[in-house]
Formats: structure tokens, C-alpha cells, sequence
């Protein structure tokens, strides 16, 4: 068994396989409350094309690798990581390709547009909906609370 719940707390085991969710999501607001121990390392995958970094990073520098960041591509505005294995907390918001992550409450990126895929990705198709994706295959890393709110576009 690779990911289990207890207590209301998905956990995975080492080199767990990520969890790619059924439905697609077009723009979307995304709630997402995680744990993980210093230096642990696992991320979220939006519409299986960008990751959004999770790095138990408390009081390093801020890292194109660390807690928040758009993996490799863009640094979060500061490094808003709480010590050790307290839960944390992303709000994300992703319209087209522009993308918001708000991480405790410290905005890292405000309508960052997103240039190109990342490493997770595993659908070039930028244009169409894909699934969320919780990384497993990293280290240990525990989730609760997820909720997804689909955005509409406002007809005139």
C-alpha cells in the first residue's frame, strides 16, 4: 500500500506513485493543507503540465526548488515555510496560465504567467483541462482539506 488514510490524513510510503486525480480542471481555485518533515520533498501538479513545489525548507533561502516555487522555472517572493511537520497551507488560483499561490498566507506569486511546462508534467496540451497530481515518489508527505472550486468565465 503505497498512500493510506488515517484519521482523515492521506500519507504516503517511500517512492509512493503520485495520485492523479479522475476529474480535469480548466481554471480553477485550489485549498490544499500539507505536512512534511525539514528537507522532505513532494509537490502538486496542475492540469499535469506545472508543479508547485513542496520542500520542508523552513529558514532557508528562497529556491527555483523550494516550498512554493513554480519548480525550477519561477522563485517564490519570499520563503513562507513553517518549522517541521505543522501543517501548511496553499491556496492556488490557476486562470489560463497565470497563477497565484498564496502559501500561510504569504502571497509567493501574484498572476505569474507560466512559461512552459515543468518536470512533473506529463501533458503538453496547455490549451485543455488536466487533473491535480499530489506527488508520492519523494519523500514523506502527509495531505487533508483538499478542495478544488472550478472558476467560470462571467458571460456579459
Amino acid at each position: 500500500m503505497e498512500w493510506h488514510v488515517e484519521n482523515g490524513v492521506m500519507k504516503n510510503k517511500a517512492k509512493a506513485s503520485d495520485i492523479v486525480s479522475a476529474a480535469k480542471f480548466g481554471n480553477f481555485k485550489l485549498h490544499i493543507e500539507f505536512r512534511v518533515a525539514q528537507d522532505s520533498n513532494s509537490g502538486v501538479g496542475l492540469r499535469a503540465r506545472y508543479e508547485v513545489q513542496i520542500y520542508g525548507d523552513y529558514g532557508k533561502p528562497v529556491s527555483l526548488h523550494g516550498n512554493g516555487a513554480l519548480y525550477s522555472r519561477v522563485l517564490p517572493k519570499v520563503n513562507a515555510t513553517l518549522p517541521p511537520d505543522q501543517w501548511q497551507t496553499f491556496d492556488i488560483t490557476l486562470v489560463g496560465r497565470e497563477l497565484t499561490v498564496v502559501l500561510n498566507g504569504k502571497t509567493l506569486h501574484d498572476h505569474v504567467e507560466i512559461e512552459g511546462l515543468t518536470a512533473m508534467a506529463t501533458d503538453a496540451n496547455e490549451a485543455a483541462p488536466g487533473p491535480l497530481t499530489l506527488q508520492g515518489d519523494h519523500g514523506p508527505v502527509e495531505f487533508r482539506k483538499i478542495t478544488v472550486t472550478q472558476l467560470v468565465k462571467k458571460s456579459n
